[in-house]
């Protein structure tokens, strides 16, 4: 299938078009409830600033009222914004689309007000009745979660004048440096010669593609051209790095909060002891990744392994996976695991649920997004063919399958942190990706396998490692000054060398990480990346519950995914008996590993 033949996502079951009667309906409809809650909370006295009910039936009365106005709200904005956003993300130079969004953001910037500073900032004056109110009324026990979450972030909050100033101002604040930073990237060309000595300038979703071309040559060519470009355009995405850096850093301060760590942790819903023990195991690992770079090095024919050699493909595939031979492949997998898993998946590609196609203006990478009001979810990738990207569908499809056990929660219930919602993504990722090692035909085709896990498993570690360590160091030094495009870049070179260590070339490593994930550049996505560690580990973890358990693991696992907006990662984690807090855990999903290691170094 070439690029211009594969699938793309089809939204028309949301609303036929940007500028359909029947979006234009939907945004009327959206703006009527946005009023109703401002009349709910003007009538009922939601208000920081007014002393709240002290009788519990009352409060409860209330609070249930508005908890229904904001799952009906939600689920209508997360819509519309999904179908927005199908638009912009596969194509940045779509204007009506780009308005659109912004239009949009106004209105969630009022529904912020309403939901996290009114609500929140009045909810957390009754936190000593609290038990009492929510054992009044059932509908209430469950969100009982929500309730007594909102309560423990009042804490954080400013004047609800100060709040509903940061909200406006962030429009023109963070939220328009990452605009910008996304229209960059998403535009950003670059000439890269190819094998037959033309030189075509290619976007840069397809000239990150090369990093794994089968040509050293190839791969080198773009990494050097990735490096020019990123260069061209290195000022101005260092002051959208700082600038949204610098608007985390003083509202964290005006909040009380210590660093813009501790908000993430809460976000993540682990404690600071999780993380170390987390963070502590995977540093662990790093001699074991190390000998897994040092292999792949010698088996290139080299002694230390560059930056453009570390996506190099390895061995050989006895076959190659056209889009519907990745389908067929990750459906048969899927079925063996569960076969409500491939009965979804087979739904998503039925309805044309992912857009496969890299193009230019279509965002880099993958991702999946719920679209709640027709109860499914829309995935980007940008296939081309590689098994990565068959790993990639099956790990995106994770997330939908994740959103499907969700169906049946309320808006509030599926509020999911980044920790648990890559359960569902690294579990299908690990079925497909086990299925394919023990299917090698031959030590090539294994090798071929091993590689794309293993390098796969090292970004998440090690590369994630130095992404945590490389926005530490930022925050710190943003904290006093602005940092230059060098800065930045010296900031990310330190960071690869303390993590990759003797593994790498460490002349030819990748400075300009810091310029295409646009993780960085969200003011409310500090230390993004260390939840897909976690992800990765507790999958695992669960992988090995269930090769125990078997089929009688399937239930407890749905109902889990059901629940991960109901609970901290600690008390889900325990239905399994598991201890988040114990480095051993870690430990033990990381020496799972080194099995695989040890099988590459012998290939």
């Amino acid at each position: 299938m070439t690029e211009n033949n594969l699938p793309r996502w089809d939204l028309s079951n949301v609303y036929p078009g940007l500028d359909s009667p029947e979006l234009i309906d939907a945004n009327k409809e959206m703006i009527s409830m946005v009023e109703e809650m401002d009349d709910y909370i003007l009538e009922t006295k939601i208000d920081p600033t007014i002393q709240p009910p002290t009788d519990p039936k009352l409060a409860a009365s209330i609070i249930s009222g508005f908890i229904e106005k904001a799952n009906t709200l939600n689920r209508f904005v997360i819509t519309i914004n999904a179908y927005i956003s199908s638009f912009i993300t596969t194509d940045s130079y779509d204007n009506e689309a780009s308005k659109a969004l912004s239009e949009l953001q106004q209105v969630v910037i009022r529904i912020q007000q309403q939901q996290d500073v009114l609500f929140t900032g009045w909810l957390g004056k009754m936190n000593d009745i609290l038990p009492e109110i929510i054992e009044s009324d059932p509908s209430l026990k469950e969100h009982s979660f929500f309730l007594e979450e909102t309560v423990l972030q009042s804490k954080y909050l400013m004047s609800s004048e100060e709040e509903e100033l940061a909200s406006e101002l962030s429009l023109s604040g963070a939220t328009a440096w990452a605009k910008l930073h996304g229209t960059i990237t998403s535009q950003l060309k670059w000439k890269v010669e190819q094998e037959d000595g033309t030189t075509p300038e290619l976007p840069l979703t397809q000239i990150l593609n090369f990093r794994d071309h089968e040509n050293e040559l190839m791969r080198k060519r773009g990494y050097e051209a990735e490096g020019e470009a990123w260069k061209s355009v290195e000022n101005q995405l260092a002051a959208c790095m700082n600038g949204v850096k610098g608007q985390v850093l003083v509202l964290d301060k005006r909040r009380g909060r210590k660093d813009p760590l501790e908000r993430s942790l809460d976000q993540a819903r682990i404690d600071k002891e999780t993380l170390e023990a987390m963070m502590s195991a995977m540093k662990d690992s790093f001699p074991m990744f190390r000998r897994y770079f040092k292999a792949k090095a010698q088996k290139l024919g080299k002694e230390k392994l560059p930056w453009w050699d570390i996506f190099a493909p390895m061995g050989k595939l006895e076959r190659s996976f056209s889009y519907p031979e990745a389908q067929e492949y990750v459906l048969e997998n899927f079925e063996k695991f569960s076969p409500e898993l491939s009965a979804y998946a087979k739904r998503a590609f039925d309805n044309n649920w992912i857009d496969d196609a890299p193009r230019d203006g279509k965002r880099a990478g993958a991702f999946c997004m719920g679209v709640p009001g027709v109860n499914e979810s829309r995935i980007l990738l940008n296939f081309d063919g590689n098994l990565n990207w068959v790993f990639t569908l099956a790990h995106e499809l994770g997330h939908g399958f994740h959103n499907d056990c969700q169906t049946d929660r309320t808006m509030l219930q599926r509020d999911n942190p980044m920790t648990l919602a890559e359960t569902a993504s690294i579990m299908c990722e690990t079925i497909v990706t086990n299925a394919a090692i023990n299917e090698a035909k031959s030590p090539q085709e294994e090798l071929a396998i091993l590689e794309t896990k293993l390098n796969g498993e090292s970004q998440v570690v090690v590369d994630i490692y130095s992404r945590f360590l490389f926005e530490t160091e930022v925050f710190k030094r943003r904290d006093k000054a602005e940092l230059s495009a060098q800065e930045l870049n010296e900031i990310m070179l330190e960071a690869q060398k303390e993590t990759y260590g003797d593994g790498m070339d460490l002349d030819n490593l990748q400075q300009y990480m810091w310029t295409w994930k646009p993780h960085y550049y969200s003011a409310g996505r500090s230390f993004y990346n260390y939840p897909y560690t976690f992800g990765l580990l507790f999958g695992s973890g669960l992988y090995a519950i269930y090769k125990e358990r078997g089929d009688a693991f399937i239930p407890q696992y749905k109902d889990l995914l059901s629940s991960t907006g109901m609970g901290t990662a600690a008390d889900l984690a325990a239905r399994f008996d598991i201890d988040l807090r114990s480095p051993g855990f870690w430990k033990g999903s990381l020496d799972d590993i080194e099995q695989y290691v040890e099988r590459y170094e012998q290939l």
